[in-house]
């Protein structure tokens, strides 16, 4: 069911780091098979994968969010949002989605006077009381005593939010924006679409603006590779690009798992490293591959936890090993073991004998992959773009 028909104008903008994109890809190509007029704002490496879809592609400005930069050096998040009302006047959106980490779009909507909306593409960040900071990838205290004890925490996490906010307002103030009293105010108050699991998010009050859609899955094509010979259970090793460069992780699983009974497919995502990568007779590595492929077919993943990847593997009811690099890894590692569904192995203690461990604890224990069936098996697995679309017209037309 559809909340406005179509021919709407959107504008969807999202951050260029592909965990961001590709959930606003997804949610711009549900709203086009819908019959709306969509243009994604985002890096310019995204712009064929997204006029391949039909959309219309606008090629978005790098700069700086926080702290604002002084005036004439460099553009901020307020001379981006200046630059965008050219785009805002031809296009005359009934309403922008605007990424969480993308400010420049959501002030531009503000000044015209257009409905916007936040979209979370992973786990919900704002902070609520009595649970553990977002990021530091901590399990819910069990006790009114450790509740109370993140109470008491709390004005640390205030004094940051103050100063965000100041920076926040010095930026509106440069567009004739009033100033927010509210912590949080580059995130929507009217909607804001989460893309995550319900079943990783713990429990706390929702905010009535707060939509948690399922994963916004999309994948670049790749084509099938050839798996390593037999039938013993397949481990696939997803690294991250970014926070892994030399493919430590990668190197670690390898070493751990080349004298046991499984099969190792790994994915650099792009890269190679200068210093070779010893690969034993039981794996094979390749730069690229489709999750689409290797995930049904997988035992079981090895990741960084980017989110994209752990709610891919969850989908498809795949148990998970996470040994999380930084930013959100942490705090999608700790969801995961929360949920039952998979281990983390902190990066400090990543060897090949504690990967080995962990797997033969995943592969041996049939309870991880029974959470992960039970969470591919929920409502939620599939269908988040479809919700999240439903939500956008919704707010569209009212």
């Amino acid at each position: 069911m559809t909340g406005g028909g179509g021919d709407l104008r959107l504008l969807v903008a999202a951050f260029g780091d592909a965990g961001h994109a590709f959930p606003a890809i997804a949610l711009g190509a549900e709203l086009v098979g819908r019959g709306h007029h969509v243009t994604i704002e985002t890096w310019e490496k995204w712009r064929e994968p997204v006029e391949e879809l039909g959309l219309r592609f606008q090629a978005a400005e790098e700069y700086v969010v926080f702290p604002p930069p002084p005036p004439g050096e460099g553009a901020g998040a307020a001379e981006a949002a200046e630059a965008l009302m050219p785009l805002f006047d031809e296009l005359r959106p009934d309403a922008v989605v605007s990424d969480i980490l993308t400010l420049a779009p959501a002030l531009a909507a503000e000044v015209r006077g257009v409905p916007w909306g936040t979209l979370v593409p992973h786990l919900y960040p704002v902070h609520e009381t009595g649970l553990p900071f977002f990021g530091f990838g901590m399990e819910p205290p069990r006790t009114g005593l450790g509740r109370r004890a993140w109470r008491g925490a709390l004005p640390l996490l205030e004094a940051g939010l103050r100063r965000g906010r100041r920076e926040l307002n010095e930026t509106r103030a440069k567009l004739g924006l009033g100033p927010l009293e509210r912590f949080h105010g580059g995130i929507s108050t009217e909607l804001v679409l989460v893309g995550t699991l319900p079943q990783l998010e713990y429990p706390r009050d929702w905010p009535a603006e707060v939509e948690i859609t399922g994963p916004l899955g999309f994948e670049l094509p790749h084509p099938d590779i050839e798996l390593p010979p037999g039938d013993d259970p397949l481990v696939l090793v997803a690294s991250s690009t970014a926070q892994d460069p030399e493919c430590e992780l990668i190197r670690r699983c390898f070493e751990g798992l080349a004298d046991q009974p499984v099969r190792v497919v790994a994915t650099s995502n792009g890269h190679l490293p200068r210093r070779p990568i010893d690969v034993p007779d039981n794996a094979a590595l390749v730069g690229w591959l489709s999750y689409s492929q290797l995930m049904p077919l997988s035992a079981l993943v090895v990741c960084h936890g980017g989110h994209g990847t752990v709610a891919r593997a969850l989908t498809e009811g795949r148990p998970l090993l996470v040994s999380p690099a930084v930013g959100d890894m942490a705090e999608n590692a700790v969801r995961v073991a929360w949920a039952g569904c998979g281990l983390t192995v902190p990066s400090r203690l990543c060897r090949g004998a504690t990967i080995r461990w962990a797997v033969q604890r995943l592969l041996g224990d049939s309870s991880y992959r029974r959470s992960a069936e039970a969470i591919a098996a929920s409502p939620w697995a599939k269908g988040g773009a479809g919700r999240a679309a439903d939500a956008v017209e919704s707010q569209a037309v009212r």
